[in-house]
């Protein structure tokens, strides 16, 4: 839509463009075309009212905003003065549809057209924009972009994978600031990271970088792109890129686009770098950096060991003064020495007294009369034994009249029956022995012997 374009305007434009100058005719000066045409522009046009998509919004640090604004067949740079900015009642994002009221101008630096916008409205979201929410919310129901699956990033990684165009200045940037912190080994794996097929290649590599074997497979994996509109980064919001992120095994960092771009990749993602060059610093620490630590502690432990060493000698040393020296400590077991030797010699006075006491004690008992008194007992004693051993004294019993009758064989013959049965006898008196044979004599009535008067042993 446009106003204040008459078709007198239009047809001084075409007479200038249809205008064949002769030979004769003034050459015109490339910025007596540019501002001619920026004359018959600004005149043509005036104060016009655009409704399009922004697209490749940014805003200079003079605060200056610049972006694009695009339909399904066209698009048309513009420009928004600080004063603009600074009063507009939302923040511009890309893939929002506004209505822009300006002036159409052109930039002859460029020799392009554009508009001047002087009040930006909301028209509604666009396109992409709503596409892009829908399936945030989609992925973000299902668990990917929740912080407690992000893994930390490994200190020293020894091998980086890098996933991007290898003809671009990302992978550059990403090189130089790894060889200016820390040398790593870096495997690129090249991708199309714009238009048709780059989100299916991107998906690929990750996947692939998951899938080599140990000893090749990287320990962190970087996804990095340079800065660009909401379309030249839409392969890094499509679905498949980031549950390929989301299913990494591998510590992931997305660098895609730059600090004011953001894409599904960087939800999904376990880091988020503004920039790829952040993206290298955040992989790698330092390596002189790294070597002033290690000095560094090195030399904070050896101080402490010192410092330990210094206060263990100065208590060793307090503890020296403080404890006894060893004639101190000796002193108290000598006099006890001393007075146990003491108690000893006293002790063993006691001892020889007491000893001396009983000895004659023991002499008084042993006096001539008590002694003779207790050897009469003594004999009388022996002397009762001994008459009880004649008493019973075979020999004596012989002389009494008694025989001792053996048999043969020198057994003793206690009964007549045995007597008869052994035939042959030996008779034993008080002056000797006499043999006798046995007849048999007629059986009469047994006799019994009288009583000896002393006991016997036969």
């Amino acid at each position: 839509m446009a106003s204040g374009f008459s078709s007198a305007d239009a047809a001084d434009a075409r007479l200038l463009a249809d205008s064949q100058p002769g030979d004769n005719a003034p050459a015109l000066s490339v910025s007596e075309l540019a501002f001619a045409l920026k004359r018959v522009v600004e005149d043509s046009f005036g104060m016009v009212r655009l409704r399009g998509e922004i697209s490749g919004y940014k805003r200079a640090a003079s605060g200056h905003a610049y972006l694009t604004l695009k339909d399904d067949k066209a698009c048309i740079d513009a420009v928004m003065w600080k004063t603009g900015v600074a009063s507009l009642p939302f923040r511009p994002e890309d893939g929002i549809e506004v209505i822009a009221t300006g002036k159409l101008t052109t930039y002859p630096g460029r020799s392009k057209y554009q508009i001047v916008i002087e009040r930006l409205e909301l028209a509604g979201e666009g396109a992409l924009m709503l596409l892009l929410e829908t399936l945030k919310a989609k992925l973000g129901a299902e668990g990917l972009f929740e912080t407690a699956r992000k893994k930390k990033l490994p200190f020293l990684p020894q091998r980086i994978g890098v996933v991007t165009s290898p003809t671009g200045a990302v992978i550059r940037d990403i090189l130089h600031r790894l060889e200016d912190r820390c040398p790593t080994h870096v495997t690129v794996w090249p991708v199309q990271v714009q238009g048709q097929g780059a989100a299916e290649q991107v998906a690929a590599a990750i996947a692939g970088f998951c899938r080599m074997p140990d000893g090749q497979r990287p320990d962190l994996v970087i996804v990095a792109r340079g800065g660009g509109s909401i379309e030249d980064l839409w392969a890094f919001n499509e679905e498949a890129v980031v549950r390929a992120v989301a299913a990494c095994t591998i510590p992931i960092i997305s660098a895609v686009g730059h600090e004011t771009d953001t894409t599904l990749c960087d939800y999904a993602a376990d880091v988020r770098a503004p920039t790829p060059t952040a993206a290298a610093e955040m992989a790698v620490p330092v390596r002189a950096e790294l070597r002033a630590y290690v000095r560094d502690q090195r030399a904070r432990m050896e101080r402490c060991a010192r410092r330990y060493h210094e206060r263990a000698g100065e208590r060793l040393h307090a503890l020296t003064r403080l404890l006894p020296t060893p004639a101190s400590l000796l002193d108290p077991q000598r006099q006890r020495v001393d007075d146990y030797a003491e108690r000893l010699r006293r002790g063993l006075g006691r001892r020889v007294a007491d000893a001396r006491g009983e000895l004659a004690r023991a002499s008084g008992a042993l006096r001539p009369t008590l002694l003779r008194t207790r050897l009469d007992r003594c004999a009388d004693r022996l002397q009762a034994v001994w008459r009880l051993a004649q008493s019973v004294n075979p020999e004596n019993l012989l002389a009494r009249g008694y025989a001792w009758v053996e048999g043969k064989g020198g057994q003793v013959v206690t009964s007549a029956a045995a007597a008869r049965a052994a035939v042959a006898l030996s008779l034993h008196f008080a002056d000797g022995t006499v043999d006798a044979r046995v007849e048999r004599a007629p059986s009469g009535p047994k006799r019994e012997a009288p009583p000896p008067s002393q006991p016997s042993l036969l």
